[in-house]
């Protein structure tokens, strides 16, 4: 199905931008265009402006800080995520998840912002940002404002930002010191929607002493499963405590059935990815 009629513009700031989807009701921003183009095919949804910030400079950079954290642009795509030094010196986790989002097509087109946006629960990275705790920048035309990741999903297709506001850029912060990350995926095929994601972020120091671990495709938005993260604070780095802590995911969890899978069938896979993100996280194997 082909696009119906939009009017098209692509302004030469993000402060024209933002003027643009505050004085146009119907205005939406196309960053990648990878999601949001098969929205608009399929009649899921209707703008009466694409408002095109894929080129403006000032959502396109990652900034490393002397911290450790990182700052990444809105338009920041994939295969630039994959690719970035500055990504891979101290959050190698990001770059990697990135290289395995769908195809290299996409994957050079597709955004961090838009990834985040479209508040789909099958996207790669939400999880993700949420075990590394990062924050959201977002602007509008009266001001800016942050807001923490936990707070920026909403539901299905639905995020924290209002009419007018635009997200600028996602800020990581270090990872603190005897922390990793994990991230494990179980996808339908190799590059397609995942059935169950879960991400995770460990301290250890000679036991577990935190834990976060997010659960994907479990319910509209990603969620922390506090259950699991207390049981693991405390216990040691082994795969015999990461396994008992997974056990604590059950009936409190109420997934979405679905071709893909059975409510039943996501609820145990979530042990199971749970399982093989935190033991990736502790250095015992498992990841995507």
């Amino acid at each position: 199905m082909l696009l119906k009629s939009v009017e098209y513009v692509r302004p030469g700031s993000v402060d024209e931008a933002l003027h643009l989807l505050r004085s146009n009701a119907g205005a939406a921003p196309l960053a990648g265009g990878q999601s949001l183009s098969n929205i608009l095919k399929h009649r899921v949804a209707s703008v009466d402006v694409l408002v095109d910030i894929s080129s403006l400079d000032e959502l396109r950079e990652i900034q490393r800080r002397p911290d450790g954290s990182i700052e990444v642009g809105a338009c920041v795509t994939y295969d630039e995520l994959d690719r970035s030094l500055g990504v891979r010196a101290g959050h190698e986790i990001i770059a990697r998840v990135a290289s395995h989002i769908e195809d290299s097509q996409i994957r050079n087109r597709g955004t961090i912002g838009g990834n985040c946006c479209l508040s789909d629960p099958t996207n790669n990275l939400p999880p993700l940002l949420i075990a590394l705790d990062a924050t959201m920048h977002v602007r509008s035309a009266g001001g800016s404002r942050r807001v923490p990741v936990e707070e920026f999903f909403k539901g299905y297709f639905l995020t924290a930002l209002e009419p007018g506001e635009l997200l600028t850029s996602v800020e990581i912060p270090a990872l603190p010191a005897g922390a990793r990350a994990g991230y494990a995926s179980l996808n339908v095929a190799a590059d397609s929607k995942a059935i169950v994601r879960s991400a995770a972020r460990v301290k250890v120091n000679e036991v577990i002493e935190e834990a976060r671990v997010v659960l994907a495709r479990v319910a509209p938005v990603p969620i922390r499963h506090r259950g699991m993260e207390e049981a693991l604070v405390g216990a040691a780095p082994t795969a015999e405590s990461v396994r008992a802590a997974a056990d604590t995911i059950g009936e409190d969890l109420e997934p979405v059935a679905d071709s893909h899978g059975s409510s039943e069938y996501r609820r145990q896979m979530a042990r199971v990815v749970a399982r093989r993100a935190v033991l990736e996280a502790i250095g015992q194997g498992g990841g995507m």
